[in-house]
């Protein structure tokens, strides 16, 4: 009963969230999904009703486990050891932005999904910022 309830307070924000903001082909929407074990990004095109760019911890897996366990063991040694998945978190921040920048995307709107701006989602934000995107 809690976790419906809680689902559907997500949700009525995120509906609030979005009502707001919209997305363009120039300046597409950076959205953010997480669930207990993964974190999703993408940018949406909300004119055209298409997804640009996506991103999430499961193709950072994709590389090989030295390149991402080095990355996220430095990423968590500089940012003063923070959490696994937050530093997980960031590095998709990096790779969206990464593939942003490929689009010839620089600057986004970023729609937090409901979510408070804090922790992983932050850690998305931080990281597509450092990654050269411009919010």
């Amino acid at each position: 009963m809690k976790e419906r309830i809680k689902r559907e307070k997500r949700y009525r924000r995120h509906k609030r969230v979005r009502a707001k903001i919209y997305g363009t082909s120039k300046v597409p929407r950076l959205c953010v999904f997480r669930s207990n074990k993964h974190i999703y990004a993408q940018l949406v095109d909300d004119e055209n009703g298409k997804t640009i760019a996506t991103a999430n911890d499961q193709k950072l897996k994709l590389k090989s486990k030295k390149e991402k366990s080095a990355s996220v063991k430095a990423t968590a040694s500089k940012e003063k050891k923070i959490a696994r998945k937050v530093a997980i978190a960031y590095e998709v921040g990096k790779l969206i932005a990464e593939k942003a920048l490929k689009n010839k995307i620089e600057k986004v709107i970023f729609d937090r999904g409901g979510y408070k701006y804090h922790g992983r989602v932050k850690a998305v934000a931080e990281g597509a910022r450092k990654g050269g995107l411009k919010f």
